[in-house]
Parts: C-alpha cells; structure tokens; sequence
C-alpha cells in the first residue's frame, strides 16, 4: 500500500485533498503544526514546523509520496511567506530526499506569472514575473520540488466550500461598488476544489517516475469563466447585487486611486488570467465538473459561511491564496 504523507489538510485545498484520500486506498500520514486536521482515526498524525527544520527529521521515513499544500498566504508578512514557503519547502523536499521518497507533489499557484493579461498560455508559454510576496515565494519553493524531480501544480482561481478568499471578496466587492469592467468580458481559469482534490489525489495514489526537472502543470477548467457569468452566478446563488453600470479599465483604475492592493485585484479581475490546463486531466483522468453545475452545489455552503457583506473597507484584505493569487 502506498504510504503519503500531507502537510496542509487543515487549510481548504487539504482539507478537500485529505477528504479524497480516505477512499483512496492508501496509507495516510497527515503534517500537523498548528490547526488540526479534520478527525481521520485512519490517518497517522506527525508533527513538524516548517520554519524550523529540525522539528521535521523523520516525517518521511517510510513515505512513499509526499504532497505539499501547506504555505503562508499574509501578504503583509513577506518574512512568514519566505519561511515558510520558499526554506520551509526546500527543508521538507530536502527531508523527503534523505528519506527516499519517490514522488513530491507541491501546490502553487499561476500567479507566479504575475499580473497579465494571459490568455490560453501554456505550461511552457510564458515566464514567471511575480508581484507579490506570496507568489515570489511560493515561485521559489517550486525549485526545490522541481531539482527533485517532482510534480508542480499551478491553480489560478479556487472556488468551492472552505473558500474564505475568492468568492467572499467578490461578494463584498461587487455589493459595495455594484458595477462591471469593460463589461465583464475578462475571461478566468477557475477550478472546483473538489476536482483540484480529485487531480492531487490521483496523482498520490498513482505509480509514476520523477523526471529530470520535474513538471509543471496548470489546474483551471479547460473553459475559462467570464467575470460576466461569474458575478451572475454570484446574484443568482447569493443574492449579490447585479451590476447597475459598466465602466473601463482605465476609469476603475482612476477610481482606486493609489490603493496598489486594490489596483492589484482589478488586474486580476479586470484582464484575462487563464491557462492551458489540458495536461493535468490528461495526466490524471480526470474530468472536472462545469462551473454552472459546481458552483451551484458550493451554493449553500457559502450561504451559510458569507459573514455580511460589508464593504472591503471594513472585511478582511481579500484573496491571496487558495483562491487568488
């Protein structure tokens, strides 16, 4: 049987990734610092710091796949992110090797490509220019995944239950300031974490052969989603306003003014941000699901999790990771 070991099953990617292992048939060991992972009486519990690698001597021994989804998401913290996600990484791969581990699947993300706009690139199309602590980061640590051989995903937008980023700073933005950009024809890569979690998952419990360095895969739903359909989901599902104007790029940028966080998520949201991500389902067999169909079942869960929606002003940063960039 074989063994895998994940770091990261309390956080909302794990945690759907920890859920899909229990049916897998495999031998699970779950990376615990802080926050528990949901009970799992079949899961070995090991604990271990990222930020100080010592603590993880031995967290390997006997593992036959190491999936790494644990990272820091603080922008306002650059040092918690270089901790964690660039040395944590390189000390936990580096345990990983000693150890013998064969096979290492790392979540990233496609912000490394920084602010766009990208349209349908592939893997090997464009080069990484990040703009933000997280995602220089998160860029680093895929080296030493990479050296080793292993599997680098890139998701872009990450939608579903667990999701405290993507859709809840949406929600707020779009009731706070009810209008559209350039008429909401920028076109995203989203994925159900449900089918993020079902392509780590196969990818955990397959027998494949690291290659010289590694590979590098995008994670989006072969058919991008328009901020048009998306905000409209979000009104029919969660009973956000609809868009009463519509306005340019350049005049939402005149109307943040100087607020680079806010200037940051408009490039995100108001220009295409999507990707070629053929290769994943066709390493892995697995079809992801439409995102009418998927986000209408994630529906009720973030009915019952959206705290008011109050203006961003007055709700937390926004997105970063597990969701945005």
């Amino acid at each position: 049987m074989t063994t895998v070991l994940l770091t990261g099953a309390a956080g909302f990617t794990g945690g759907a990734v920890h859920r899909r292992l229990r049916t897998r048939g495999v031998e699970l060991r779950l990376l615990v610092h802080r926050r528990p992972p949901a009970p799992d009486p079949r899961a070995r519990l090991v604990r271990g710091d990222l930020t100080r690698p010592g603590t993880l001597r031995g967290v390997c021994d006997g593992v036959d796949t190491l999936l790494h989804l644990a990272c820091a998401v603080d922008e306002d913290d650059p040092r918690a992110c270089d901790l964690v996600n660039d040395r944590g990484t390189a000390a936990l791969v580096a345990e990983a090797r000693r150890a013998g581990v064969r096979r290492i699947v790392h979540l990233s993300t496609a912000a490394v490509y920084g602010d766009g706009p990208h349209s349908g690139a592939a893997e090997d199309d464009l080069v990484p220019a990040p703009v933000s602590a997280v995602s220089r980061s998160r860029l680093a640590g895929e080296r030493a995944v990479r050296a080793a051989g292993g599997v680098v995903l890139r998701p872009m937008f990450v939608y579903g239950p667990g999701d405290r980023w993507l859709v809840p700073h949406l929600a707020r933005t779009l009731t706070a300031l009810p209008v559209t950009v350039d008429g909401g024809r920028a076109r995203l890569s989203l994925v159900a974490v449900e089918d993020l979690a079902a392509a780590v998952a196969a990818l955990a419990a397959a027998d494949w052969e690291p290659v010289p360095g590694g590979e590098v895969h995008h994670v989006g739903h072969p058919e991008p989603v328009s901020v048009r359909d998306l905000a409209a989901a979000l009104t029919e599902h969660l009973g956000v306003p609809a868009a009463q104007a519509d306005i340019t790029y350049a005049e939402a940028r005149e109307l943040l003014g100087g607020r680079p966080r806010a200037l940051r998520h408009l490039a995100l949201f108001g220009r295409d941000h999507h990707y070629d991500s053929t290769g994943i389902w066709r390493r892995t067999g697995h079809t992801p699901g439409d995102f009418a169909t998927r986000f209408a079942a994630a529906a009720p869960w973030y009915r019952a999790h959206l705290a008011p929606l109050a203006p961003p002003a007055a709700a937390p940063a926004g997105p970063t990771e597990e969701g945005t960039p």
